[in-house]
Formats: structure tokens, C-alpha cells, sequence
């Protein structure tokens, strides 16, 4: 199987008809529609459902150009840091990671770096843990920033100086907005909508003294943002981190504090024995000093660094 064989295929599935993939690869539809049928049978699967006026992919179609689209940017990933010049720090470097304000001390080390060195790009994918978490393992991005609890045990990180708090976005007209702060006992039998990671709803269960089963569950976020225009339609009140959703003043939904306090730590994390790109390595030293302080190393590398900086004590 070619990778010039993925590109067509990949085409064919965002262009869903041979004849726009076609014009758009610059290929004869013959040609491609060879290509594809050579592929299924390669692969011993039927990858499309060809209709008159449109293709789709089956389920088997679907899994495919997931990892299609791995192979092909991990390539392109590949090939751009070989291609870099010795001479000129630059390339890309891919940054997975949940919703956090947090993520603002890798924005001050990305923009200190893009100073110094403006030919490094900087790409960032937003994405729940398990999902960071398999880009890091595929080489997709080279590091994450994960939102406590999570399970660290088999990459190499350190934790942030800082901590997220979680709260209850809410409606401006709720009930609960003329409070300071939310206890347990004001949110039992409330329409919630909550974060689909498990590990993060066993904590916010075990604050409640209830099970996850046992709340009023209505809604299940993956990213926050749709979450809050659910709630801004009433949908009820999403339990969640501070600082994600900006909430100006004459806006219609307001955050209130868990009561008592419920924080979370921060780790940027990456994979054990990690094969960095200069411009990866250097990227986590810019990170290292905009945190902690001191000169930056150009070339430093990542080994050796601690999971619990002394800084974050």
C-alpha cells in the first residue's frame, strides 16, 4: 500500500463523490476509482457505499481513514523535522491537552520561543485525556497537558505550579447564582450536565458522597463550549473548571466555586524514552525556565527532568 494510495482515499472521503476527488487530486476518475477498488480488495473490505449522487463509508471506511490520517500526519510530521536546517532552529511542535486555563503558562513559553526562534510552528489539538493520550502514544503530538485525576504511571511529566477549580456554570437567573459558592447538598436532584471522563466523575461523585449513577445527569460534555450554550438554553448546570468559558458582565451565565473547595492539579506530560525533535526538546526547556526561572538552554534535553519539580511544592 502506497501513501500516494491514502492521499486518494482520504480525498474520496472528504469530497464524498470520485468526481470532485478527482479534479481536486488532479487524476483521471478512472484512475481513482481503480485506485479505490484496488484498495478494498487489498484489504479484503468493502471501505464505501457508492450511491448515485454521493459516496459514504461503511464502519470498516470509517476506521480506515482514522488511521489513514495518522500514518499521513505522522509522515508529513516526520519528513518536516528531517527536513529542518541544522542551521535554523525550526519545524513543528504539537501540543495535545484538556481545557484548562492552565494552558496560558504554554502560551507564555510558545511565545517566548516564537521570539527567538519564528520558524517553529506551533499546532495544538484540545481533546479529553484518552484521546491526548493516544496521540502521544502514536507520535501525533509531542506533548500532553493533562487535568488531574488521571493516570500518569506510563509516561515521563511534571506537574504545573498552579491548580484549576471546579464550579457550576449556571444561568444568571438561576436559583443558585445568588450564592457564593455550591455545597453538595444544593446540587442533588438539579439537571447536570458533566465531563465524559470516568476518572474525573468518581472525583466530582466522591465530593457529592454519591455515585455517578445516582446524579441527575441530563448532558455529557466532551468540550466545554457547547456545554455552556446548553446551558444558557436552560438545559440545566454544567459542573466544570474555571476560567475556560470567558463570562463578561452583561452576559447571560455566571460560575460559582464548589463549597468546600475542590481544586486539581496540572502535569504536561510526554512519551517515556521520547525521541524529541530539536525543536520539541528545546520547546520543553523554554517551558522549564518560563515556569522556574533561569536562562534557556538551546539543545537542553528533556532527560532527566523530575515529575514533581521543587518549584511545585
Amino acid at each position: 500500500m502506497e501513501l500516494r494510495t491514502l492521499r486518494y482515499f482520504l480525498a474520496v472521503a472528504q469530497a464524498k463523490t470520485i468526481s470532485a476527488a478527482a479534479e481536486a487530486l488532479h487524476v483521471t476518475q478512472p484512475t481513482l476509482s481503480r485506485q479505490m477498488q484496488e484498495l478494498e480488495e487489498e484489504l479484503g473490505k468493502t471501505l464505501f457505499l457508492r450511491g448515485k449522487r454521493s459516496i459514504t463509508l461503511t464502519e470498516e471506511g470509517t476506521f480506515f481513514r482514522k488511521r489513514a490520517q495518522e500514518v499521513v500526519s505522522l509522515l508529513e510530521k516526520t519528513t518536516a523535522e528531517l527536513r529542518a536546517p541544522d542551521e535554523l532552529l525550526s519545524g513543528d511542535i504539537h501540543i495535545g491537552g484538556g481545557e484548562t486555563d492552565a494552558i496560558r503558562l504554554i502560551a507564555r513559553a510558545a511565545r517566548r520561543m516564537r521570539q527567538d526562534h519564528p520558524h517553529v510552528t506551533f499546532h495544538i489539538f484540545s481533546g479529553n485525556a484518552e484521546d491526548v493520550m493516544e496521540k502521544i502514544d502514536r507520535d501525533l503530538v509531542d506533548f500532553g497537558l493533562f487535568i488531574e485525576p488521571v493516570d500518569l504511571s506510563g509516561y515521563e511529566f511534571f506537574r504545573l505550579p498552579v491548580k484549576d477549580r471546579w464550579g457550576v456554570l449556571m444561568r444568571k437567573d438561576a436559583p443558585l447564582a445568588a450564592r457564593p459558592s455550591v455545597s453538595p447538598a444544593d446540587l442533588r436532584g438539579l439537571p447536570l450536565l458533566v465531563s465524559r471522563q470516568n476518572m474525573v466523575n468518581n472525583e466530582v461523585a466522591g465530593w457529592l458522597g454519591e455515585t455517578h449513577d445516582a446524579l441527575q445527569v441530563v448532558a455529557t460534555y466532551n468540550l466545554l463550549y457547547s456545554a455552556s450554550i446548553m446551558v444558557e438554553e436552560g438545559m440545566g448546570y454544567a459542573l466544570c473548571l474555571d476560567r475556560i468559558i470567558r463570562l463578561p458582565e452583561d452576559g447571560p451565565l455566571c460560575f460559582r466555586p464548589l463549597h468546600p473547595a475542590m481544586e486539581v492539579g496540572l502535569n504536561v506530560a510526554w512519551k517515556k524514552q521520547q525521541l524529541f525533535s530539536k525543536p520539541a526538546r528545546v520547546f520543553l526547556d523554554y517551558l522549564k525556565a518560563s515556569l522556574w526561572g533561569g536562562p534557556v538552554a538551546e539543545g537542553a534535553s528533556a532527560a532527566g527532568m523530575p515529575q514533581d519539580d521543587p518549584a511545585t511544592a
